[in-house]
């Protein structure tokens, strides 16, 4: 029989221990209720000293609490007993046990891990300009027909079902000048899987366009990212805004114009207006060492 088999079953046994105790204290509760009021009638035709009946009422008010007290142990050890049995807060699917039958186990430990399945959160980064459009989008509501935010899966499929916003972060983060949105998405099918990364697509009710560039042009300096813009044969550092990362690039909202060309290979060793090669590598001349001449 495993531990927690042995436990719940002190618990069972500390349960009905104090269910019995309490029917003994009702029936003694009873038993000095009926001799009060046996009492009180003998009193009244002067049967019985005044003292009697004194004590008795005493002894019923000392039933009364013996059945308080009773039923304060009743409650006691069935909050023990509802605590060795782990209830899930919410429906959803379990994981594999992080622990075995028999282990010992304390408050800070972790048994298992439960994710909810239907409907399912996604969480994304908003820039910072964008907090105000995604507030109205909050307080607005989203209508699933408008399907305003679509989930793009691992394998590239668009997934079926729209989703709209939960809740907003309650701040800017400072290193990233984002805040986290969650988006809740329906999971009627279970194609949504906890951990699997998916890239969201925002409907882009805006007339305007947005440059993007490639995420390995950018390199990241305290908190600030800066681009290599080729002017030439030399290539300039500039800081750049980013807003949102869709696959292998990045929208650029400030820093960079379109037609300009940014550094994509090597941008870690480039310094400011440091010399650099456009296009291909040129081949080496045949000969090594007659080319070094």
């Amino acid at each position: 029989m495993s531990g927690k088999g042995r436990d719940q079953q002190q618990y069972k046994a500390a349960v009905e221990q104090a269910e019995a105790n309490l029917n003994v204290a009702k029936a003694n509760l009873a038993k000095s209720q009926q001799d009060a009021d046996r009492y009180q009638e003998l009193a009244k035709q002067d049967a019985i000293a005044k003292q009697t009946l004194d004590h008795q009422i005493a002894d019923l008010e000392s039933s009364k609490r013996q059945v308080e007290a009773a039923q304060a142990n009743v409650r006691n050890v069935q909050t023990s007993l509802n605590y060795s049995i782990i209830a899930a807060p919410f429906d959803g699917t379990i994981g594999i046990s992080q622990v075995k039958i028999g282990t010992g186990v304390y408050p800070q430990t972790l048994l298992n891990t439960i994710s909810s399945d239907n409907p399912m959160a996604i969480d994304i980064a908003v820039d910072q300009s964008d907090i105000s459009k995604f507030s109205h989008y909050l307080q607005k509501g989203t209508n699933p027909k408008d399907s305003i935010f679509t989930a793009l899966l691992p394998d590239n499929s668009i997934y079926p079902y729209a989703g709209q916003i939960y809740l907003l972060d309650r701040s800017v983060d400072p290193q990233t000048g984002t805040m986290k949105v969650r988006l809740t998405f329906p999971n009627p099918k279970n194609e949504l899987i906890p951990g699997v990364t998916t890239n969201i697509r925002v409907k882009h009710d805006a007339g305007d366009s947005s440059l993007l560039i490639p995420y390995k042009a950018v390199v990241e300096q305290l908190g600030e990212y800066f681009v290599f813009v080729a002017e030439g044969e030399h290539a300039f550092q500039r800081k750049v805004s980013l807003g949102t990362r869709i696959s292998d690039k990045v929208v650029v909202r400030s820093g960079v114009k379109a037609g300009e060309k940014v550094v994509i290979e090597g941008v870690q060793k480039l310094r400011d207006s440091s010399a650099i090669q456009v296009g291909a590598p040129k081949p080496a001349a045949p000969g090594g060492a007659a080319a070094a001449k």
